[in-house]
C-alpha cells in the first residue's frame, strides 16, 4: 500500500512511500491517524471550565512566582541588616579599643611630663646650689689670697690650699654649668611631652564624640561609609611603662649622687675653713700663749 504524506508547507513535495509488510502499514496508519487527531484537538477552542482551569492555573503559578520573589529579597534584605549590625558592632569594638588605647597613651604621657617635671626641678635646684657653693669657694679663695702669712712654711701651706680651693671652685662651676645645661635639656622634654599629651587629649576628644554619634540599627540594608579609622600613622606616643620606670630610677639615683656629692664637697669646705681658722689664730698668738699652751699640753701649771 502506497502511503503519502503533505507537508503544510505547498512549496514542498508530498513524500511517498511503500511498505510490505502489514503490519509495518498497521503501525503508520494508526501513527498518522494520532497525528490528525492531536492536529485537530489544538486547533479546537477550549471548553469554558478548562479555560477557567487554565486561567487559575496561570494564576496559581503568578501568585508562586511573586511569593517566591518576596521571600527571597526578604531573605536578602535581613541577610544584608544582619551583615550591617555585625560590621557596626565590629567597628564599634575597634572604636572603643582605639579610645581605650588612647586614654592609655593619654595617662602615660602625663605621668611622663610630671616626671620630667619633677627631674627638671631638681636639677634646677641642683644647678642653684652649686652655683653658690662655688660662690662661696670663690669668696673663701679670695679671702685666702689677701690673707698675710709670716713664714714660708705657712706660705706654702696657705698657696696650697688655695690651689685646692681653686681647683674645688673651678670643679664647682663646671658642674654647675653641666647641671644648667641638663636642666634646660629637661624642660625641652617637659615641653615636648606637655605637647604629645595635648595632642593624646584632642585625638580623645574626636574618638569619644564620634564614637557617641554612631548609630547601631540592625534594620538598615546598607552600612554608613562615614565612621571614622584612626590609625596609628598621624598619631605616636613614645612613653612607655619601661620608660616612666627607667626615668623615676635615674631621678633617684641622681638625688643620691647628688646628696654624697655636695655632702663631701661641704666637708671639705668645713676642713679647709677649719684649717685656715686655726692658721689665723696661730698667725695672733703672742709668745706667751705660746708658753701657756706649752705648759698645757706637757700638763704643767702655776702650782706644780
Amino acid at each position: 500500500k502506497e502511503f503519502a504524506i503533505k507537508p503544510l508547507d505547498k512549496k514542498t513535495e508530498v513524500f511517498k512511500f511503500n511498505s510490505s509488510k502489514l503490519r509495518v502499514n498497521k503501525l503508520i496508519l494508526q501513527l498518522c491517524i494520532g497525528n490528525h487527531d492531536l492536529f485537530m484537538r489544538r486547533r479546537r477552542v477550549d471548553s469554558l471550565e478548562v479555560q477557567q482551569m487554565k486561567s487559575q492555573a496561570r494564576e496559581e503559578k503568578a501568585r508562586k512566582q511573586l511569593e517566591r520573589h518576596r521571600l527571597c529579597r526578604e531573605k536578602q534584605l535581613r541577610e544584608d541588616a544582619e551583615r550591617a549590625r555585625d560590621d557596626l558592632e565590629r567597628r564599634l569594638l575597634q572604636l572603643q579599643d582605639e579610645a581605650q588605647l588612647a586614654n592609655e597613651a593619654l595617662l602615660r604621657s602625663e605621668e611622663t611630663a610630671d616626671l620630667l617635671a619633677e627631674k627638671a626641678q631638681i636639677a634646677e635646684e641642683e644647678a642653684k646650689l652649686l652655683a653658690q657653693k662655688a660662690a662661696e669657694a670663690e669668696q673663701e679663695m679670695q679671702r685666702l689670697q689677701v690673707t698675710a702669712l709670716r713664714t714660708e712654711e705657712e706660705k706654702r701651706l696657705m698657696e696650697q690650699k688655695v690651689l685646692e680651693a681653686e681647683v674645688l671652685a673651678l670643679k664647682m662651676a663646671e658642674e654647675s654649668e653641666r647641671r644648667a645645661t641638663e636642666a634646660e635639656q629637661l624642660k625641652q622634654d617637659l615641653q615636648d611631652a606637655r605637647e604629645a599629651e595635648k595632642r593624646a587629649k584632642q585625638k580623645l576628644i574626636e574618638i569619644t564624640s564620634k564614637s557617641s554619634h554612631t548609630p547601631l540599627k540592625s534594620s538598615t540594608a546598607t552600612m554608613p561609609t562615614d565612621i571614622p579609622s584612626f590609625e596609628n600613622g598621624n598619631f605616636t606616643f613614645d612613653f612607655k611603662d619601661t620608660d616612666m620606670k627607667r626615668l623615676s630610677m635615674e631621678i633617684e639615683k641622681e638625688k643620691v649622687e647628688y646628696m654624697e656629692k655636695s655632702k663631701h664637697l661641704q666637708e671639705q669646705l668645713n676642713e679647709l675653713k677649719t684649717e685656715i681658722e686655726a692658721l689665723k689664730l696661730k698667725d695672733r698668738e703672742t709668745p706667751l700663749d705660746i708658753i701657756h699652751n706649752e705648759n698645757t699640753e706637757l700638763g704643767s701649771n702655776k702650782y706644780n
